[in-house]
């Protein structure tokens, strides 16, 4: 009990470790690209945090198969490299037990990946997507910036703002300018000194300006009219939400098995291969972390990414066949996990007492042949 807690704990320290600091990496890279997003006005600042944690579990699914293999890849080349696992196999650890205590973690691993991939992913694009549509229906007062020209989002408006309080509702020296909305209608100029902007109970933002001047005429008339006023109310109509077309990703996975089309197929598989892929994994870098304490930690780390971007390489290959039907649905991607797991037993099976003597008859008899 006392190594197979030390071999879990060397191993999911590692991986946490490894986790950690690609999450951090990629994590880092997608909040620079929606902060500049939000500092051009596309999205209002608020939602900045929000999309990146939506943005969180879909990550986490691709970064979680690479950490897990890492994890155990360097916590056992650290152990082979301080001869610890040679003082293990000397009081009767076998790597076939090593095995089994890294697959009994992997399983741990694989059930958090499959409510991730299955679960959790589908939910956060889907309410990414609704976000999303929000955004592009908001009339665009929620993403002013001051001391910049802002069209609205109905392309009806131009707004500039000097300046904007803290708190975001209270806007200073405001100018707004208004194509007409019908055939006819007059287009008006309005600058103010000040102005707010409120929501009704139906959502619609409105725009309170106050103590300002209102200029309206027909751009091909020299007559216009102006008005002084002390407080004008104008409100920005939303637009219609538009259903942006969904992928399949954010379906949930229930739905994804009602359907029969190469597409959510291979969707589907893809959702699986994801935990499927942790115990073939980590089971696979357990003869591959076997190195020599001359050859240090790091050894097999380069054959050992090879091997894990072969894989994956098979696995988006054989999920571009099924969408576009050159695979047969029945065959998935089991083929390619089959692979995998021939490989991994092979590797484990080579060192056995049994696969020895079976190697050893099979040379004899072809040098006496």
């Amino acid at each position: 009990m006392i190594v197979f807690r030390y071999l879990i704990g060397e191993v999911f320290k590692s991986q946490l470790a490894v986790f950690l600091i690609l999450i951090t990496i990629i994590l880092s890279q997608r909040f620079v690209k929606t902060l500049a997003d939000a500092s051009e006005g596309e999205l209002p600042a608020q939602l900045v945090l929000e999309l990146v944690a939506l943005k969180l579990p879909q990550m986490a699914i691709l970064i979680l198969p690479l950490a897990a293999f890492l994890g155990v890849l360097i916590a056992y080349s650290r152990i082979y490299a301080e001869s610890e696992m040679t003082v293990l196999h000397a009081t009767g650890i076998s790597e076939w037990y090593v095995a089994r205590v890294t697959l009994a973690l992997s399983m741990v691993i694989a059930l958090a990946a499959g409510a991730l991939t299955l679960h959790l992913s589908p939910w956060s694009a889907e309410r990414e997507y609704e976000l999303m549509e929000k955004v592009s229906s908001d009339p665009g007062l929620a993403t002013l910036i001051p001391g910049r020209f802002q069209q609205t989002s109905n392309e009806k408006a131009v707004v500039f703002v000097h300046d904007i309080s803290r708190e975001g509702d209270t806007l200073s020296k405001v100018f707004l300018a208004q194509q007409a909305t019908e055939e006819g209608g007059q287009h008006s100029v309005v600058y103010a000194q000040s102005g707010t902007v409120t929501e009704d109970a139906s959502g619609a933002q409105r725009l309170v300006l106050s103590n300002g001047r209102r200029y309206a005429g027909a751009v091909d008339a020299p007559q216009y009219d102006v008005l002084e006023f002390g407080r004008y109310d104008l409100q920005i109509r939303e637009q219609q939400v538009e259903q942006r077309r969904r992928k399949l990703k954010s379906l949930p996975t229930a739905e994804l098995m009602q359907q029969q089309l190469p597409e959510a197929v291979a969707e589907l598989h893809w959702r699986m291969a994801i935990p499927l892929s942790i115990p073939l994994l980590m089971m696979l870098a357990v003869p591959l972390s076997k190195v020599n304490p001359r050859q240090g930690k790091f050894g097999r780390l380069l054959p050992a990414l090879s091997v894990f971007l072969a894989y994956y390489i098979l696995l988006i290959v054989g999920t571009n066949m099924l969408q576009s039907g050159k695979l047969p649905l029945a065959f998935g991607l089991w083929w390619a996990h089959a692979l995998v797991l021939l490989l991994a037993v092979g590797l484990l099976l080579q060192n056995r007492a049994g696969a020895q003597r079976l190697k050893a008859r099979i040379f004899g008899r072809g040098e006496h042949a």
